[in-house]
């Protein structure tokens, strides 16, 4: 959507266009909006037993007729009527009026008059509270249907449109205020559309004030100005969306400043629409706590004592606990953008699942909705709207020439036309709403072809090849250009990258990365193109660039925490998530994501099938997004209680033994197939590396279930009690630090016995990742055991307390 406001824009159409199409043909945008779905339209077209319906092609009256209707208008020639406003009047013809408006149509038809529709009386009507120019505007449409919209005069367009029953004025100014709305305006629009009764309008001012909160709460003061109902209502509201509670806090402090006397005493109902179990400690500390506003306020001091026992129950992991339920404090807001992660290569076969990520709940979730034209990886996809395309690719036997859709809002698979060239290892990328197949290879050769796909027409078309053949490299848009980096060339991995601007229709070189990378996967990010992982030939790698297209040089960034090449790479919530992929022994589910802010990769959730070759794409703004995110969102305190119960317990099991076992659980080596190593043959040849039995049984036994309640710097464990205490001299509050010191007592004694109980390698050790101390053997271990047992225990305390709450970002940190 443009954000920007316009000036004047001449909207016009003919009154018969106005009509929808039927809504099973229509999808909705981004917005909300709901378009004709012209794929769909498209591909049923090519049955030739289809003919096209002839009666909405043709309009009611033909641009000609009106010109000259208006010309005589103002020519005031045949003019039969008048309307008057103010000291001026307008000559009009009534039959012209009566076609578009409701009110016009009653006042000449005299069913509004007592003097009957012939009378001179009936031919003038009387207008008050409009100014001319608006009336002129307004007439001006009734002849042409279209008129002079802009910021100055929609307002009071719409009322007027609105008063005389101009249905399709009132429509056009509601589109006009659609498509400008802004995070300056959404605010003050969403309040005129209420005022005015304009549901439609109201809602898509509220959902895009929902969706764009951050840059509202910065940029907007019309939201300080509301009742504290309809602000109430914002912040409360599952549909907000923001990566930190810290910005929702801050916009209730500031929304009570405006008005302290007044508003200072509803600081404990907004309190209730805040998530404050998800702030981090230092905002809940420092800004919430010991804010005057909640210390003044008695009725504040339980959800403060509340949030400390959420937050500081180290009581967690007692087995005979009831079950827990995520308190409402806790609770983890709707996302508003969703991961696919479609297709792949695992188990040494193609697969055809679809999981998705819920970034607020960290989880990832198992969609049945499998494409049933059969699996493919090594695939491309793009995103249109709410359409994923997948294109090429291969199932282990077939390269792949044809093309699928998958529609998330129908969760329907559909067949494209199919490109011209088999392309497995394509890059895929998105631009002005068209897709690009970039190189790859054929089954027999490494490819610089391009096609172009345009969904309008459904068809594809070759465009200019690159400058040199890449197959399994990367492609993504950047300021109106495709960039395409990295590859296999068929004989060697590829530090090249090129860019294809479509207005000059030309590739053009770039400078040369920094390493050689194969099975690499790039974005734009911030303005930027970052470039990371891959294959150089000798090993994966976890080393990450960026190029700055305005000094044309790469810079390096953090290394990831897990090497990988052919893995799936996408942005969500500011940041860049990597997915799964290949580390050169085995495929693996790692998911970690960088932050820019601070230059560094935290892990996430693991996903729950292994795989590389996959594809990874965001969907923003599904209308049905409740159908691709973690569900049973009030148990994810119970599910992370049980999982780490069961890690303790899988990790005392599992200490005495140290069987060998292949990485995947089926005990079958996962071939993974790499470009650079196939030259041309079918199948991959590849095996896994081998892993110790107390990996593999810890990935058996537990399952990923994370909380996301961000904690990036734990705090000592007695001392929010005692700070809470001095701050606020409250007897509830004074009981909450002492519980909290008693339970870190009782969990010390409890972790130095399990400490004692497992050697040191399984405390320090990550459960997704094996520490360089895999090869200690157990002696060893026993004899530092009893050196180190103090040091131990802080860390398994540390550890756990880590791995329930989560990181500053929703994610939990890796240790």
């Amino acid at each position: 959507m443009n954000r920007q406001q316009n000036g004047n824009h001449l909207h016009g159409m003919n009154e018969g266009q106005l009509e929808l199409a039927p809504m099973d043909l229509m999808d909705a945008d981004l917005d909300g909006n709901y378009q004709a779905d012209e794929l769909d339209n498209n591909i049923n077209s090519i049955n030739p037993a289809q003919k096209p319906s002839t009666k909405s092609l043709s309009p009611i009256v033909s641009d000609h007729a009106l010109n000259v209707l208006n010309e005589l208008r103002e020519a005031n020639l045949l003019c039969d009527a008048q309307i008057s406003v103010g000291e001026q009047s307008f000559n009009v013809h009534r039959a012209i009026m009566c076609s578009c408006s409701s009110y016009f149509r009653a006042q000449f038809t005299g069913f509004n008059n007592r003097s009957g529709a012939g009378s001179d009386e009936s031919r003038i009507v009387h207008i008050p509270g409009i100014s001319a120019s608006i009336m002129n505007s307004v007439i001006q449409y009734a002849y042409l249907r279209k008129t002079n919209i802009s910021d100055d005069n929609v307002h009071e367009l719409l009322i007027c449109a609105d008063y005389v029953g101009m249905v399709g004025l009132v429509k056009q100014c509601k589109d006009y205020l659609s498509r400008t709305l802004s995070p300056e305006n959404c605010v003050s629009i969403m309040g005129f559309a209420r005022f005015r009764f304009l549901e439609d309008l109201y809602l898509k001012a509220r959902n895009y004030t929902l969706r764009y909160f951050t840059d509202v709460a910065a940029r907007n003061t019309d939201i300080l100005d509301l009742n504290v109902k309809d602000f109430y209502s914002i912040i409360s509201d599952d549909e907000l969306n923001t990566r930190e509670e810290d910005y929702v806090w801050k916009l209730c402090v500031k929304w009570i400043d405006r008005d302290p006397e007044n508003r200072k005493q509803h600081v404990a109902h907004l309190m209730t629409g805040v998530r404050l179990g998800l702030m981090t400690p230092k905002c809940f500390m420092e800004e919430v706590k010991e804010h005057p506003y909640v210390i003044q306020c008695e009725a504040a001091k339980p959800l403060i004592v509340d949030t400390f026992k959420f937050m500081y129950d180290l009581d967690f992991l007692n087995p005979q606990a009831e079950e827990l339920t995520t308190p409402p404090l806790a609770m983890p807001r709707l996302p508003h953008e969703v991961i696919f992660a479609i297709g792949g290569w695992s188990g040494g076969t193609s697969k055809g699942c679809i999981e998705t990520y819920d970034t607020r709940a960290d989880r990832w979730v198992n969609i049945n909705a499998e494409d049933p034209a059969g699996p493919r990886a090594y695939h491309g996809t793009a995103v249109l709207g709410f359409k994923i395309f997948s294109i090429g690719g291969y199932d282990g036997v077939e390269y792949f020439n044809t093309c699928r859709v998958f529609d998330a809002v129908k969760k329907r698979w559909n067949e494209i036309a199919p490109m011209h060239c088999r392309r497995c290892y394509v890059s895929v990328a998105e631009l002005n709403g068209m897709i690009y197949a970039i190189g790859g290879y054929d089954g027999h050769n490494r490819l610089n072809t391009v096609e172009r796909y345009n969904p309008k027409t459904n068809q594809w078309s070759i465009i200019p090849p690159m400058n040199m053949q890449r197959s399994d490299a990367s492609a993504c848009t950047l300021h109106g250009r495709i960039y395409a980096t990295g590859g296999f060339n068929g004989q060697e991995c590829l530090d090249s990258a090129e860019f294809y601007d479509p207005l000059t229709n030309v590739w053009t070189r770039i400078p040369n990365m920094n390493h050689r990378r194969s099975g690499v996967s790039c974005v734009a990010f911030r303005d930027q193109l970052y470039v990371i992982g891959g294959f150089n030939g000798t090993s994966r790698l976890s080393t990450g660039e960026r190029f700055d297209p305005e000094t044309q040089s790469w810079h390096f960034i953090r290394q990831m925490n897990h090497s990988r090449s052919n893995f799936g790479l996408e942005i969500i919530d500011d940041m860049i998530f990597a997915i799964g992929g290949f580390n050169g022994v085995s495929t693996i589910s790692h998911t970690e994501c960088y932050v820019a802010e601070t230059d560094e990769w935290m892990e996430a959730t693991d996903m729950n099938i292994v795989r590389s070759a996959l594809s990874a794409n965001n969907v923003a703004g599904l209308p049905n997004k409740r159908d691709y995110i973690h569900k049973e969102r009030d148990r994810l305190m119970e599910e992370r209680r049980q999982r780490l119960m069961a890690t303790a317990m899988a990790r005392e099991d599992v200490g005495s033994t140290n069987r060998s076992h292949s990485l995947i659980a089926d005990h079958n080596n996962d071939t993974a197939m790499d470009d650079d190593l196939l030259d041309g043959e079918e199948s991959p040849n590849e095996e896994d590396g081998d892993v110790d039995g107390e990996e593999l049984q810890l990935q058996q036994q537990v399952a990923a279930l994370p909380l996301p309640l961000p904690l990036p710097h734990p705090l000592p464990l007695a001392a929010p009690g005692a700070a809470a205490a001095a701050a606020m001299p409250s007897a509830a509050i004074a009981a909450a630090a002492a519980a909290a010191a008693a339970a870190a007592a009782a969990v010390d004694a409890s972790s130095a016995a399990a400490a004692a109980a497992m050697p040191a390698v399984h405390i320090n050790r990550q459960l997704e990742d094996r520490g360089p101390d895999n090869n200690n053997n157990n002696s060893n271990n026993n004899n530092s055991n009893n050196n180190n047992n103090n040091n131990n225990n802080r860390r398994f305390r540390v550890q756990l307390r880590n791995q329930r709450y989560g990181s500053h970002h929703e994610i939990r940190r890796r240790s």
